[in-house]
Formats: C-alpha cells, structure tokens, sequence
C-alpha cells in the first residue's frame, strides 16, 4: 500500500475532524523553535557537533508512546525526515500513518526557494511550547518510569 502523502492544510484537517496525532520529528532544537501546536516530537535525528545524527531509540519510542492503530500525522522541516520516518513506521506495522509534505517550514526547489508552503507558511497553529507528556525529554524518560 503506497503511503499516504497531504499538504499541510489537509493534515491539519485530519487532525481536526478525524482524530489525528502530529508527530514531529525534528531535532529538539528544532521543535522548540516552533511546531505545530499540540505535536509530539520524537527525533528522526539528532544534531551533533558532527552534523545530524540517526535517533537509535526513534522507533522504540514511537512504538511504546502510540498504539499500532493510532492516526498519525507524520511531519518534520521539509518533508524529507517525515517521509524517512513515516515509511519506516509503515514497515513497523503502523496502519494508519500519513505523511505531511512540505514539513514546518516548506520544501525547497533546487535553488533553496520555498517550493511549497509548509505548516507554518499556511498559516496554521504554532507553539513554541510542548504540551505535558510530548516533548523528546518526557517521551525518551518515560521508559525510565514505566
């Protein structure tokens, strides 16, 4: 089954009328630049004094916070580590994930222009603060409680 890919508008609709999660999964700093309100951030990736690398806990995280079943909306900057990260949660046996194009801040054509508008340019809701129980901090810790 081929991956389900929307515009942010739409994702944001999803999220509205048909009981959708955003799941972001930017870096830290990132995410507490800005986000989408309301979204879970669980890094694909992390920055590292060598540039970005791979979350090892990206899916054990993902796994144990949403059921199998959960809708979720999957997102990031441009659309490139979502759609990394939605397929690899397809292959995990997730059954209702869909990817947002065009990320937080739009994907760019080959000459670094916004090519297509993302959550942000849409003028959809932003936050700059997680709310209780979604942020990497809680979410990677929450193992250590459980």
């Amino acid at each position: 089954m081929a991956l389900r890919r929307v515009k942010p508008v739409e994702a944001k609709r999803l999220i509205d009328e048909e009981g959708y999660v955003y799941l972001d999964v930017r870096s830290v700093p990132e995410f507490e630049q800005g986000h989408p309100t309301g979204a879970f951030n669980v890094p694909l990736m992390h920055m590292s004094p060598v540039g970005m690398q791979s979350n090892a806990r990206f899916l054990e995280v993902v796994t144990r916070v949403f059921a199998k079943d959960a809708k979720i909306v999957v997102g990031c900057k441009s659309g490139g580590r979502s759609l990394r990260a939605a397929q690899t949660m397809e292959q995990a046996g997730f059954t209702a994930v869909v990817d947002q194009l065009a990320g937080f801040g739009g994907a760019a054509d080959g000459f670094g222009r916004v090519s297509e508008p993302g959550w942000q340019a849409a003028g959809l809701a932003v936050s700059t603060t997680a709310e209780t129980g979604r942020s990497w901090t809680e979410l990677e810790q929450e193992k250590a409680r459980g």
